[in-house]
């Protein structure tokens, strides 16, 4: 399994794959040649392996009459005598009904091997060892070929996986030879990384093992290049092999469905009723509302015009769905890195450009949610506190948050175990994941109680991490509450002696530690990008521009030409520092000393947030031009409250359509947009129903069920309810600013 950490910047990923391409003594130019790449011993492996026949023409060379000792190596050994097992002469026998079928051209066998004899006119070729044989040619079908271009990075043949799945021949009435597929992986020269291998389709009988298959490949590749290949090294894993057999549903699976049916009834159900009251101009029961998917379609599409509502920061729905964009826009450049790319040394020349600085520092995006996510809870956190004076229910406004979030990622949690293996197929399904999914059995609570980030090193749903960073500032928000209220600016000066303290703790750490992201040291995540008190910057920084805009409310602050265009040259001189700063260590193919790159992310975590507060403050008080008119535009705010489902559930999109991949794909700007837009747009898709059927029922539930009173407004979702009058024209309660989540 191949697993891409969510959260981990596409410079990390590319800068690593450069480094250890230069360990290998492999550059990877612009244009590649073979006198660039390898050294004379290096070539003549390369050679020597461009010179064989297809691989399946070579088994069947090696073993037209196959025994039980080509089958298992180890038979003999220390001088005892293993005997064959019933797997082992199950095996054999379908390995020699193959051959045999071959050898009479059966159909079925055709279609792994597929063979043409040559008579009288029919002009067939058999391509062996450099000449051509009147006699028979094999051409592989559903086997994969050495792939072409593999010094252009074209390092995978995938073969036809779904012609070797459809093998399905009868022998009796209670057996039959399935096929079964396998990715083979062999290394051009010892010195390569095992990233960089050669991998190939091979199609077997089902009855043997990914064991049975490495040694007889093992043995025939030895034989075929004189080497002795890495013990250590499989050439075919049992993690690479699909048949068509489906494992049965499980009782998890079994749950999930049966769930999932109960809440479709009850929205259908609740749909209906809705229809046929508000037809009669009736009030409608407000339980059934909650569940109904009218009434919900109505507070997700209703738009409201800009500045209609004072306690509403317009731009914010344009910076937050802009935000999660660039979230999706930047994975599927990961999922393009770990995909089946022809030309993967283009990578190389794309990591160098200007405009793959863009993707390859997308997790600002993260930064940017923080900074949302404080600055809206503080802004609407105190105005409810001046109404209580001074006043928090602490217990309940924990409670309130943890009910919003949870009823989501815990159907997120299920759905990625039991849903998503099942919905598709493929050679590469599974296999280029975000995370290895099936971990969620043994850690989803520490997921669903918001401290993965700390508590382990397997992470359920990897991108959720951010919930539990979120969590846990939103935990400590209550004290921060507190003092700016009482004691105002002395809290605002203890809040930026904080927030410095944690950014030296960010510097201290990688510099004495030698904690690196760009050369990805060991736990550097986990120390330095999933923990609480190395991303909390961001989120003091909203803290302190929301007391600021609470202080400073319903003033306007006129501000001279100069003045406005001074804050947006500042403003654009932070962000663009943030994405360009170590541009120049990129285009040079080289890792910055871990000192500059401990400056580097110490101050970028500050002046990220530093930039966008200009953004919202001109946007605010009229001085934002086009970027006000784009950012508030009304048509943002039904994708701005779809951010949460769709947060939770682009990874699951995203891992679908990267595994039901088929062939190979070629890397480039235009590709990647177009794999995003549809990825995007069946994202968006699939949070609409997961908002109508879960998000928004559950949120419309535990508004009813909480006391009225509730301080919802300290949500640092912002999530501001109001309640709407039970009717046919009334809608469900809407959710305001709602939570900035998606990181």
């Amino acid at each position: 399994m191949v697993t891409i950490g969510p959260t981990i910047s596409l410079l990390l990923l590319l800068l690593s794959l450069a480094l250890a391409s230069a360990s290998i003594g492999v550059e990877l130019p612009n244009d590649l040649s073979l006198d660039e790449v390898h050294s004379e011993s290096q070539s003549q492996s390369y050679y020597t392996i461009t010179t064989l026949r297809r691989l399946a023409v070579e088994f069947i060379a090696q073993y037209q009459n196959i025994t039980i000792h080509d089958l298992a190596q180890d038979l003999y050994r220390d001088k005892e005598i293993r005997l064959p097992t019933t797997e082992d002469l199950r095996c054999l026998a379908d390995l020699q009904t193959l051959a045999n079928a071959v050898s009479a051209r059966k159909f079925w066998a055709l279609r792994s091997k597929f063979i043409f004899h040559t008579e009288k006119s029919n002009l067939l070729l058999h391509y062996q060892h450099n000449t051509y044989s009147s006699h028979f040619v094999t051409v592989i079908d559903s086997w994969g070929t050495l792939p072409s271009g593999i010094l252009y990075g074209n390092l995978v043949d995938l073969g036809n996986f779904d012609e070797c799945l459809g093998i399905d021949h009868a022998e009796t009435s209670t057996h039959s030879v399935q096929g079964k597929y396998c990715l083979s992986k062999l290394q051009v020269a010892p010195s390569f990384s095992a990233y960089l291998s050669l991998k190939t389709a091979v199609c077997f009988p089902a009855s043997c093992s990914a064991a049975h298959m490495d040694t007889m490949l093992r043995r025939l590749l030895q034989n075929l290049l004189n080497i002795e290949l890495n013990p250590e090294v499989p050439v075919v894993n049992e993690g690479t092999c699909k048949t068509a057999d489906r494992e049965p549903y499980d009782a998890l699976t079994i749950f999930t469905i049966v769930l999932l049916s109960i809440l479709c009834a009850l929205m259908l159900l609740s749909t209906v009723c809705d229809y046929l009251v508000c037809q009669d101009e009736q009030p409608l029961n407000k339980w059934i509302k909650a569940f109904s998917a009218r009434a919900n379609s109505r507070v997700l599409f209703r738009l409201v015009a800009p500045r209609s509502n004072p306690n509403v920061i317009d731009c914010i729905h344009g910076i937050r769905v802009l935000s999660f964009i660039w979230v999706v826009f930047g994975h599927v450049y990961l999922v393009y890195v770990f995909g089946p790319n022809m030309n993967f040394v283009k990578f190389n020349t794309w990591r160098k450009s200007p405009y793959s600085m863009l993707l390859q520092h997308a997790a600002y995006s993260v930064d940017t949610f923080f900074f949302l996510s404080g600055l809206l809870m503080v802004v609407i956190a105190l105005r409810a506190m001046e109404r209580t004076k001074g006043k928090l229910n602490v217990s309940l406004m924990y409670l309130h948050r943890y009910l919003r979030l949870t009823p989501v990622l815990a159907l997120a949690i299920i759905a990625y175990i039991t849903i998503l293996p099942r919905m598709g197929d493929g050679p590469m399904y599974g296999k280029v994941n975000f995370d290895d999914y099936s971990i969620c059995k043994d850690t989803w609570y520490w997921t669903l109680l918001y401290v993965q980030n700390y508590a382990t090193n397997q992470i359920c749903l990897g991108h959720s991490w951010y919930l539990a960073v979120d969590m846990q500032l939103y935990i400590i928000a209550p004290i921060l509450l507190i003092a700016l209220y009482k004691w105002k600016r002395k809290a605002v000066a203890g809040i930026v002696v904080a927030m410095l303290l944690l950014a030296a703790c960010l510097f201290s750490i990688m510099v004495i530690e030698k904690v690196s992201l760009i050369a990805s040291s060991e736990d550097s995540m986990k120390r330095i990008y999933f923990s609480t008190h190395t991303r909390a910057s961001p989120y003091l920084i909203g803290i302190l521009f929301g007391y600021f805009l609470h202080v400073n409310r319903g003033k306007s602050f006129k501000l001279s030409p100069i003045a406005v265009i001074l804050g947006w040259v500042t403003s654009l001189a932070l962000l663009f520092s943030c994405l360009f700063a170590v541009y120049g260590y990129a285009a040079d193919g080289k890792t910055p000393p871990i000192v500059e790159e401990a400056f580097y992310l110490t101050f970028t975590r500050i002046a990220w947030p530093l930039g966008l507060c200009w953004v919202v403050f001109a946007c605010m008080q009229g001085y934002g031009g086009l970027a006000n008119s784009f950012l508030s535009s009304p048509l943002w705010q039904p994708l701005s409250k779809l951010s949460y489902s769709a947060y939770i559930f682009h990874m699951f999109m995203e891992s679908l359509n990267a595994g039901i991949t088929r062939t190979n794909t070629y890397f480039s700007n235009y590709q990647v947009m177009l794999r995003f837009w549809g990825d995007f747009g069946f994202t968006m898709l699939l949070a609409y129903f997961v908002y109508i059927l879960i998000e928004a029922p559950f949120g419309n539930l535990e508004s009813l069920l909480l006391p009225i009173e509730k301080p919802s407004a300290p949500l640092p979702a912002a999530e501001q309810v109001k309640e709407a009058p039970v009717g046919c024209t009334a809608s469900a309660p809407t959710l305001e600013n709602k939570s900035p989540l998606p990181a």
